[in-house]
Parts: structure tokens; sequence; C-alpha cells
């Protein structure tokens, strides 16, 4: 019963700040995160742009027959701010939840908040300036910090660089930070690095490169943790609704970890506006470790009414050296989109550990306000 059980407590215990991207939505031909985000690999602060796009494409009512929203519902704290923020941006994130894990005569339930954040930017001509700052979940001594922020430059030409705290490019970013192909892979919501990123993009293409010296927390607490970290992501936009991914991924070794690395593929694909479906692959690498791993992670979405999605969520996880082992994932879920401010959540998971007469079932509710 150890594994199941350790992994139900590493699901209990992943409480992290949670500010996703959700690429379901390449079936309204959006493929990249900045049309919505300031960030390039999704998730965090919603562009102006982004806010307006939540209410009038994505939300079940707040649509209008024009296709301009009328009034500000969809602004920072409601339009608040009269005469606007300028060339700033902010946000609020706040995102009650109520967990439930069984696994054999394992059970637990837990009603708290999953994430309270302050997201701020500031955009001047080729320069943004970004920041987080929320809650920080560690065991008993949470603290109040500031856990992504950094600085970009990008030119006319599609050339840029962003330098300081962020979670690097790699496949494809679900909203959900447990999925395999993230938490599987240190890609989970507090496994932000110190990097320097190198990226250009064009009507098509897409390519980002970031190094640094890795596993931030790690870097601040002294965790053994840190090692010398490189990804790189290219993305091809063969149409407005069909996206090719390759990824790769390099780790040092470390005080405490050994050296590691990925190579994955992911390709998205969305037949109607009504039908997202994502798979992506992933093949890892570790120094001492007799054969590879393997994760596979989909994500298929149908949108049942304006704004209300349906999701299944099939993943795989092997463990190194013995492709039958490992745990197979299988989820649904329900998101729906009243309106641009807030939105519910509701998941469910059922996870079989290979080769072991055990399973786990995890059922997540969520409520999500972006203010």
């Amino acid at each position: 019963m150890r594994a199941p059980l350790l992994a139900v407590l590493a699901t209990a215990a992943a409480l992290a700040p949670v500010a996703g991207a959700e690429p379901m939505f390449l079936s309204r031909q959006y493929a990249r995160c900045t049309t919505c985000h300031f960030s390039a690999a999704g998730g965090g602060l919603l562009t102006p742009y982004g806010r307006m796009l939540s209410r009038q494409e994505l939300s079940t009512t707040g649509a209008t027959e024009s296709g301009e929203p009328q009034g500000r519902e969809h602004e920072f704290l409601f339009g608040l701010f009269k005469d606007g923020l300028g060339e700033f941006s902010a946000g609020i994130s706040l995102r009650p939840a109520h967990l439930r894990v069984e696994a054999g005569s394992f059970s637990t339930t837990r009603n708290f908040v999953m994430n309270a954040d302050l997201m701020l930017a500031w955009r001047h001509g080729p320069w943004t300036v970004y920041g987080e700052f929320g809650r920080q979940p560690r065991g008993d001594d949470d603290k109040i910090d500031s856990f992504e922020h950094w600085l970009s430059y990008k030119t006319t030409g599609g050339f840029g660089v962003r330098a300081g705290r962020f979670l690097p490019a790699y496949g494809v970013r679900f909203a959900d930070h447990t999925s395999f192909n993230r938490a599987a892979l240190s890609f989970d919501n507090d496994d932000q690095v110190y990097a320097l990123e190198l990226s250009h993009a064009s009507d098509r293409r897409l390519f980002q490169v970031s190094l640094g010296p890795g596993h931030a927390e790690s870097l601040v607490d002294d965790q053994g943790r840190h090692a010398f970290t490189v990804t790189g992501r290219a993305q091809f936009d063969l149409t407005p609704r069909t996206v090719v991914v390759a990824s790769g991924l390099y780790r040092a070794e470390a005080d405490r970890l050994p050296s590691e690395s990925a190579l994955g593929a992911a390709v998205g694909f969305a037949p109607t506006p009504r039908v997202s479906l994502w798979g992506q692959g992933d093949v890892r690498f570790r120094d001492g470790a007799e054969g590879e791993a393997w994760v596979f992670a989909t994500e298929a979405g149908f949108e049942l009414h304006r704004g209300i999605w349906l999701k299944a969520m099939p993943q795989l996880r092997t463990q190194f050296g013995d492709f039958g082992a490992g745990t197979l994932r299988l989820g649904v879920g329900l998101q729906v989109l009243p309106r641009s401010h807030f939105n519910l959540i509701l998941n469910y998971y059922h996870d079989r550990f290979r080769g072991q007469d055990a399973s786990a079932d995890t059922v997540l509710a969520q409520l999500h306000l972006y203010l």
C-alpha cells in the first residue's frame, strides 16, 4: 500500500497556487498563449485583450450581439478605476476548493483556499515587467511571496528575451498542474526556475530556449535540488486549429538528485469550434536508472453549450526501466464559465497503480474568481 498512499498524499498536498492556461481554446483558433496571457508559456495574468476575449468569446452569458462588450465588467475589479490603469495591468485570483481523496482504507477531505494571488504587469513598448504575489503553501510555514517575476523585451521582428523566475516553456501547459506531463516532469506550480529565455515568434512558428541555475525555491532555501537546467520548445501552427510541438529538457546533477533529460512531442487539433483534442508523449532518462520512463497525457474537450465544457483526461506514467509499472489515470471534468470573472471546475480522477491491486479516487471542486 506504500505507493498508493504516497500518491494520495502527494495529491492531497498539491495545493500550490493555480493559474493555468486552457489549451482547449484552440477550438477558437487561439494557438498562442500570448493571445490572452502576458507569459509566453501561458497561465497567469490576462492581458486587457484577453480579459475582453474571455467575456465575448468564452463566457456563457457575457457576449453581446454587436461583438463589442458593453460596460466594463471584464476589467480589473469590474472597472473600478474609471480611467483604467494605463500601461499597468492587474488581476486578483481566488480559488476556494473542496478535495476528497480515497485509497483503500485511507481517506481525507479538505476545504481550503487553493490560491489567493495578486498579479501585476507593466508594458511599455517592447518592455514588460511582470510579478505574481500570493500565499505559498509550505506545510505549516505558509508565507506571502512572489513565486513568479520577470522582465522581458521583444523586438518588432519577433525576437524576445526574458529573465527572472518563471516556468520554462515545455510541451503543453494544461491548467491542471497535477497532470502527468506537468507534475511528473517537474513543471508543477512551485517548480519555477531562475533562467534566461530567448525566443523568436513568427506567424506560424514559435521557438523558445531557456537556461539557468535551476529550481528557484531550492536556490532560495538551499534544498539541494537546484541544477543547471536547459529547456527548448518549438511550436508549429500548421493551421489555425492544428498545432505540433517538440520539446527537450536537460537538468544537470544536483546535490540531492541525479541528472535527468526528456524529449517530448505534442499535437493539438480542433476539428470543430466545439471540440479540442490534445496529446503529449514524453520519454525521460535519468542517470543511474535502468531504462527510460514514459509519460502520456491527453485532454479532449467538448463544449456542450457556450461556456460549458466536458473534458476527458486519460494519462499514463511508467516507472524507469519498467513499462508495465506506474500509474494509469482516468479523469473526467466539467468546466462552466458563466461570466468573465468566475468559473466552476469539477474534476474526478481514478488512479490505478499498475502491477498492484490498489487504486485511488480523487474529487476536486473549485470556484475560480478572477477579479
